[in-house]
């Protein structure tokens, strides 16, 4: 691994993948590439929640990139050449440097758009190299509809302003590209806008998935003679990406958690003798235990909630978990338990799934606090509550963790100046 140094507050790596709303108050309507409407749906192929409308789906973003109406997607609208409306002079300069497309992916965090200010700022400082700076609406799917929202026409301070506010500012998505050999026409398509807009930088603002999201585009651009630089913006709550010591997004939420339980722990003790003696609450972590792990830092000694926590690591043991709660109500009145919403049985099965799965082809989970807190009246008796903290961890903003705004604000910066140095297909890590 190659160490870089960042003026940043965060170290940074760079570390090279192995392989396999009503609209912001401007966007670029100009479209360049004339779409074929049957052709769009095969580009578009299996994307939930998502379809070609007349209008596009509103979706709640800052007052500050809000305007009066949302943009229409009109797929016939004629190609407009790159310099149809410049003079002469303006076009060559333009011509001298290479577009940035930014998009955010999947699940959105309370610090994501951190990240983006982190992008968009940085690259105002290179406009040598970096000309327009668009963003996605809705993520890639905004490249794949040519709904392209130019950045560089937002004031300063409402940019800045990014860094404090939750959601996805430019709307994100969950929508996986499948190989190039599956569905080469929405590569191509992908291609194809970033050409006429003259895109050379990619920067990718998600999970694992968009890692290899950035790295298939990257390959396929240089197969089809129109080199991209993708750069992966790491995020996840999760919190596990590998090579990176942790993911912008997590901090925020293991804040979140250990702050909750502590909260919920008083609550419950001082009604224990009367009234509930158990508490569950649910957390994210699909197969990792991280986020359940720092309900943990809320036990300032022994005794202190939680008393269990079940991490999705190490498979369900009914009659141990019982046992465990028994003796944590006998020694201290009450227990508080921490859940990871990915716990599975011994053979693999995950207690609480659904049936179904979402875009990435990920088995959608249906909440296991609710079948952990039967388990405990069916068996023990004991009166109890349970919380899903669900979309309020990953979006609390109000507690969000200082560190994790600056970790999430450098990677988006290292992102741009790793992409003006050259490099290519590599993602900024946190060491």
């Amino acid at each position: 691994m190659t160490r870089l140094a960042w003026k940043v507050r965060v170290p940074v790596r760079v570390y090279r993948p192995a392989g396999p709303r009503s609209g912001l108050s401007r966007l670029a309507r100009q479209r360049k590439v004339p779409v074929d409407p049957g052709n769009v749906n095969a580009i578009l192929t299996h994307a939930p929640a998502f379809h070609v409308m007349s209008r596009l789906p509103t979706a709640p973003i800052p007052a500050v990139f809000c305007n009066s109406s949302a943009p229409r997607y009109n797929a016939r609208r004629p190609a407009v050449p790159a310099d149809g409306l410049l003079g002469k002079r303006a076009s060559e300069t333009m011509a001298s440097r290479k577009n940035a497309f930014y998009a955010q992916s999947g699940g959105v965090t309370a610090v994501i758009n951190a990240s983006a200010c982190g992008v968009i700022e940085t690259a105002r400082k290179y406009r040598h190299k970096i000309g327009k700076m668009y963003a996605g609406r809705n993520g890639i799917l905004g490249a794949l509809t040519e709904e392209l929202i130019d950045t560089g026409k937002e004031r300063a301070q409402h940019i800045a302003a990014l860094r404090y506010t939750p959601g996805g500012a430019f709307g994100s998505c969950r929508y996986k590209l499948k190989s190039p050999e599956e569905n080469p026409v929405q590569y191509e398509r992908l291609i194809q806008v970033f050409k006429a807009h003259n895109i050379g930088y990619f920067f990718y603002n998600g999970g694992g998935d968009s890692a290899d999201t950035c790295l298939k585009v990257s390959r396929l651009a240089e197969r089809l003679g129109y080199p991209i630089q993708a750069i992966h913006v790491p995020k996840t709550v999760d919190n596990d990406l590998a090579i990176t010591d942790c993911s912008p997004g997590f901090g925020s939420v293991a804040k979140y958690v250990a702050v909750s339980i502590k909260e919920a722990a008083l609550d419950v003790t001082s009604m224990a003798k009367t009234s509930t003696r158990v508490f569950v609450m649910e957390v994210m972590g699909r197969h990792a235990g991280w986020i359940a792990a720092a309900g943990g830092l809320a036990q300032e000694k022994e005794g202190d909630a939680p008393h269990i926590i079940l991490f999705p690591e190490i498979p369900f043991d009914q009659a141990a978990f019982l046992k465990k709660v028994q003796q944590s109500v006998d020694r201290h009145d009450y227990c508080v338990i921490v859940v990871s919403e990915g716990v599975r049985t011994a053979e693999g099965k995950f207690l609480a799934e659904a049936g179904t799965r979402d875009a990435f082809g990920h088995t959608q989970l249906g909440g296991v606090a609710p079948f952990i807190a039967n388990l405990v009246k069916e068996n023990l008796k004991y009166k109890y509550h349970w919380a899903v903290a669900d979309y309020l961890q990953r979006a609390a903003r109000h507690i969000a963790s200082k560190v994790d705004v600056e970790q999430s604000y450098a990677v988006g910066k290292a992102a741009v100046e790793l992409a003006v140095k050259g490099h290519n297909a590599v993602m900024p890590t946190i060491v």
